[in-house]
């Protein structure tokens, strides 16, 4: 990888339909009572996003599968904002399938979240969408898809949110060209 490339950082955040108990304000001594969901359905949501320019890319996927997974990180290596990716170390990250996707990567320590901004992101998600009961998992995906749009359409408010110094002064300080660095 090398200066001025898009590169970014990918993860992917489990949509439900096991509740969470939220946080909510209330008066003092006021107890609150939270009506919580319990299912077991899932699907996923994959995101990419540029902390310097803030786009963002996402699709759905039905599994954590490495043929799941490398059918969107294929397409999005076709994109042309896309040259190279960060992600954690996550076992579909490193699986076969995902290792015949050609693009070049970096791979961060699967238990190390405060490394990767998607994470902050996902945060946003959850607490948009967490805290409600759902009639089922379509609903909740319905739910989520005008707030991943509405992310999508402002590049600044995800600069904002996940273009962290360290990572600004990283891509800067890449050489520029591309040059092997070896310690």
């Amino acid at each position: 990888m090398k200066a001025g490339q898009g590169i970014v950082w990918g993860d992917e955040m489990r949509l439900g339909l096991l509740g969470r108990v939220c946080k909510v304000w209330a008066p003092r001594g006021v107890a609150v009572a939270q009506t919580v969901q319990i299912g077991w359905k899932y699907i996923y949501v994959a995101v990419a996003l540029d902390p310097r320019t803030g786009r963002l890319w996402w699709a759905w996927q039905k599994n954590m599968k490495g043929e799941e997974m490398a059918r969107i990180w294929r397409d999005w290596a076709q994109e042309p904002g896309i040259d190279g990716w960060v992600w954690d170390g996550a076992g579909g990250h490193t699986g076969k399938e995902m290792q015949a996707v050609d693009a070049p990567r970096v791979v961060q320590p699967p238990y190390a979240p405060e490394l990767n901004p998607v994470e902050r992101f996902f945060r946003e998600l959850r607490r948009a969408v967490e805290g409600r009961v759902y009639p089922d998992l379509q609903a909740k995906q319905d739910a989520l898809e005008p707030i991943l749009e509405a992310w999508q359409a402002d590049p600044k408010r995800v600069r904002q949110l996940c273009g962290w110094r360290w990572i600004r002064e990283a891509l800067k300080a890449l050489p520029a060209d591309s040059q092997v660095i070896q310690s």
